[in-house]
């Protein structure tokens, strides 16, 4: 990845936008990625389906204004 705004981080973001922690797991970042499949997990259960949405959006944040 060639850093922040780049192609590689623009797709990064996509993918984490529908799977938070798939972007970040493009770009070699193992332990967030889950934290990130993780904690999306955890909220969309204890929030009964409402409050997911916001580590989706987070997750992809994150994946796009990552620098190598």
């Amino acid at each position: 990845m060639a850093g922040q705004g780049s192609a590689g981080n623009v797709i990064a973001a996509a993918l984490s936008f529908f799977i938070p922690g798939l972007g970040q797991l493009t770009q070699g970042r193992l332990l967030t990625a889950a934290l990130h499949l993780l904690f999306s997990g955890i909220l969309w259960v204890v929030s009964f389906g409402t409050l997911g949405w916001i580590v989706h959006i987070w997750s992809a944040y994150s994946a796009a204004v990552w620098r190598a």
